[in-house]
């Protein structure tokens, strides 16, 4: 006879794992599809003969949490640990079902491993120290625990809410002790005998992807944090090799989604949807725990389905916080990347889209400003004004440009002139999107003879600025790259002084892309409408760090996109954002 919820709830009263499901089943909690998957999973372990349920262990860590664990961060620190009905139902299903094993000659945990996917400011962090620390304290005599992450900063984070959540509870601390290598049984201030003594060699230590397996052997806990950050198994598969001697390890990640595209979380993801799916049997071990949307389109439409990927939304989680992330998202492209991967699980792109064509379909030429203000030519206007460069010199055999960011006294608007190369070879063999062949022949780009770039010839140009039209440079910014000889030709003329380079980094170009961004909607960057400024502002995409910080990159869309223009652009707003003060004050 197939069990169902009734009477398994008839069964087991007071069960947090049935209750939890016979909410979710009949609409009163909202969760998402491939949480009703794993429910179904569960319902099949329940009417395996096989499987028993057991939750005898399950009860005896939900107790430990909530009666000995407080947690540590505001507004909550110092308040005893009140675990939410999905958190009991999450150490319910991992620590109840249990099945025979013939080289033990007992029972023992069906799950092994699990991958809880749930967006964040959901309280997963402090779940996790809590589920650690009662494994310490509730598993078996000499149980190893080892924390770590993509950074050792990372690694620390996670251990460090362990020691926090140990320091706030005076029973757990008078037993225990902690020091700079980590956590350990036996306190020399309080004497205590057995399992909370010296004798006991269990420990908490943390490890990063960086450091290796050094700390990871013959542990009985692995938790990683964040997995979403690493880019391959090199980490996990250290912790796994350093379970591979227990009867009854634990193996456990969490993250929310991320931006690395091909990365750790990728594959695991892909992983356990199999399984979810029933397409994947081999992994029996496995528990796949998911907080996710159905789709994007609801976010956008019914408040009510943002439960499904943060199961904690009104108590942990402020509707006020996750309304204000969906307002700014709907104007920043930015924040929507972050909004959507990291506050409803949606996997972004690694490099998205940076701007929308109306953002840089600029109807103003130099024509138009020349006009304007009553000059021959837009020469005319600015000779004599000072001068901001921006060079991008990544590539000596393919696309190469020098940009000039130029304000005049009295114009908030920045007018770029620029200069691109391109070599001959180059030229000839060019496959890509755009007819470097026709620029050239109306003196949009120039053509360097041979195989590459001839980088002196920006020098040229920028001595031409000065000397014909009398623009006095401020200073010229360049990415490292290839950049040593012509940083020494430039220095000869211009003094070492005028040249600085950018740090090609998120730190360093996010404010400089984001004031890109916000002058080109505002239509204060002049560019003459200019083809090959189109072509690189519509081939940038922006690479998202998980601080919220961007870069521009490649569109990978296309092997044959350019964003050389862009990134010269870049470098030159660096400049000016650095000295803007002082470069305004030289523009008077």
């Amino acid at each position: 006879m197939i069990k169902t919820l009734l009477d398994l709830a008839t069964e087991y009263p007071d069960d947090p794992l049935i209750e939890y499901m016979q909410k979710c089943r009949s609409g009163e909690i909202i969760i998402g599809r491939e949480m009703l998957q794993e429910f179904d999973i569960l319902m099949d372990n329940f009417n395996n003969p096989d499987i028993t349920y057991e939750p005898e262990d399950a009860q005896k860590r939900i107790k430990f949490i909530t009666t000995k664990c407080r947690l540590y961060e505001a507004p909550y620190a110092g308040l005893p640990f009140n675990l939410l009905l999905w958190q009991k139902a999450f150490i319910t299903a991992f620590y109840s079902f249990k099945i025979y094993d013939e080289e033990l000659n007992r029972r023992r945990r069906l799950f092994s491993e699990f991958l809880l996917l749930c967006a964040k400011k959901n309280g997963k962090s402090p779940f996790f120290a809590a589920l650690c620390l009662a494994e310490w304290f509730c598993g078996p005599l000499g149980c190893k625990i080892l924390c770590s992450s993509n950074s050792y900063e990372e690694a620390a984070a996670m251990y460090d809410g362990i020691e926090a959540m140990r320091q706030e509870s005076k029973s757990l601390e008078r037993v225990t002790r902690g020091n700079v290598r980590g956590m350990f049984f036996g306190n020399p201030r309080h004497k205590s005998s057995g399992k909370f003594s010296y004798h006991n060699k269990g420990n908490i230590r943390k490890m990063s992807a960086k450091t290796g397996a050094q700390d990871s052997r013959n542990i009985m806990v692995g938790a990683v944090d964040e997995v979403w950050e690493l880019k391959d198994n090199s980490t996990p598969s250290f912790v796994k090799k350093a379970l591979s001697s227990q009867d009854e390890p634990i193996y456990g990640e969490i993250s929310t989604e991320g931006t690395v595209n091909g990365g750790y979380l990728d594959d695991r993801l892909g992983e356990g949807r199999k399984v979810l799916s029933r397409e994947d049997d081999s992994r029996p071990y496995l528990m796949v725990w998911l907080y996710t949307q159905d789709s994007e389109t609801e976010i956008w439409q019914d408040e009510k389905s943002w439960y499904k990927s943060n199961p904690s939304l009104g108590v942990i989680k402020k509707w006020r916080y996750l309304r204000d992330r969906i307002s700014e998202a709907q104007t920043s492209k930015k924040e929507r990347v972050l909004t959507l991967c990291k506050d409803f699980n949606i996997k972004q792109n690694t490099a998205t889209a940076w701007l929308n064509p109306q953002e840089y379909e600029n109807p103003v030429t130099f024509a138009n400003v020349a006009i304007d203000k009553k000059v021959n030519d837009i020469m005319d206007y600015l000779r004599g004004c000072i001068m901001i460069g921006g060079i991008d010199l990544a590539e000596t055999t393919d696309l190469a440009c020098a940009k000039a960011l130029i304000m005049h006294p009295g114009d908030p608007h920045k007018y770029i002139l620029r200069k691109y190369l391109i070599p001959e070879i180059k030229l000839e063999s060019s496959k890509d999107l755009i007819d470097y062949g026709a620029l050239a022949k109306q003196g949009k780009i120039t053509v360097c003879k041979g195989n590459e770039n001839d980088f002196s010839l920006f020098t040229e140009w920028f001595i031409e600025l000065h000397e014909k039209w009398k623009m006095n440079p401020y200073k010229f910014g360049y990415d490292n790259a290839l950049a040593k000889f012509w940083v020494k030709e430039m220095s000869l003329y211009f003094g070492e002084e005028m040249l600085e380079r950018v740090p090609q980094s998120h730190i360093g170009l996010s404010s400089p892309m984001m004031l890109v961004e916000q002058d080109l909607k505002s239509k204060l960057i002049v560019y003459d409408d200019d083809e090959l400024d189109k072509f690189c502002f519509k081939n940038t995409a922006m690479d998202i760090n998980k601080y919220g910080q961007i870069k521009p990159m490649k569109d990978r869309s296309d092997a044959r996109n350019r964003i050389d223009g862009t990134a010269a652009l870049i470098d030159a707003y660096f400049i000016y954002q650095e000295y803007k003060p002082d470069y305004l004050a030289h523009v008077g």
